[in-house]
């Protein structure tokens, strides 16, 4: 039950945004039991968004997690995000920073796990 957010200043075309999504769909099996069956993902581009003082392309991306991985299978997703980033979007890697909320309450089809 894995949820990504992408903000980014950069311009998202409907085909670069299914091509993340897509991206992140394979990226997300960095944490393991996690697959794109249950994984809900946004997409916000063109966001006015500035990171150290400039409003070259930058990302935010939030993931929130059901449980909580390694730090290692999270450094392998972020590694993943950022390079699914700088494939698409051309942002610089070190233009992204990716936050992670593990949680043990999530609550989906009118119950909690």
């Amino acid at each position: 039950m894995p949820f990504i957010n992408v903000k980014t200043n950069a311009e998202v075309t409907p085909e670069k945004a299914e091509r993340i999504k897509s991206a992140l769909g394979l990226a997300i099996t960095a944490i393991p039991g996690k697959s794109e069956g249950w994984l809900m993902a946004e997409i916000e581009g063109n966001r006015r968004l500035y990171f150290k003082g400039t409003d070259e392309p930058a990302a935010m991306v939030t993931v929130q997690l059901y449980g909580k991985a390694s730090s290692n299978a999270m450094g392998v997703l972020t590694s993943n995000i950022t390079g699914i980033l700088l494939d698409t979007l051309g942002i610089s890697t070190d233009r992204v920073y990716v936050s992670y909320y593990p949680t043990e309450d999530w609550g989906w089809n009118g119950a909690n796990f």
